[in-house]
């Protein structure tokens, strides 16, 4: 019996142990995201996306105040982005949101919610090899307050 419930504990342990590794690994992905904005650090971007990547966005109308498509963002525009943040050095203000949230995790997908300076972004990834990187984004800001 004492067999039994090691050899169940050491079962638990290790997909415990593999679903945190899962965790932590699509959290370091969309933390990469946003550092990647926020820092003008391409490194991050490339680590995080997708070369495929599908972005999209609403943004609220300050005239109307109804909330308008901005577009689409490909891995290109994120990177040119990023670039511009650097060359600029217009950062992110210290204490802006940096927030990571995994919603769901499977084999090869899975799911989280980020909220950064700009508003709030629902992110699907895909695993690849050992690594997870976003292949859609769809967001919508500003942040209400």
């Amino acid at each position: 019996m004492k067999k039994i419930v090691s050899i169940f504990l050491l079962c638990f342990l290790v997909k415990f142990s593999a679903a945190q590794d899962a965790k932590e690994k699509v959290e370091r992905a969309c933390l990469d995201y946003i550092e990647g904005f926020y820092e003008g650090d391409t490194t991050k971007l490339i680590r995080s996306l997708k070369p495929s990547l599908y972005k999209f966005g609403y943004w609220k109308n300050k005239t109307t105040g109804n909330y308008d498509p901005d577009g689409m963002m490909s891995f290109r525009q994120a990177l040119d982005y990023a670039r511009g943040v650097s060359e600029k050095k217009n950062f992110a203000k210290a204490g802006a949101p940096k927030k990571v949230e995994v919603l769901d995790i499977m084999n090869t997908i899975a799911s989280a919610k980020v909220t950064a300076w700009w508003g709030v972004d629902y992110i699907l990834l895909a695993k690849q090899g050992d690594n997870w990187v976003i292949e859609q984004v769809l967001w919508e800001g500003p942040l209400q307050k």
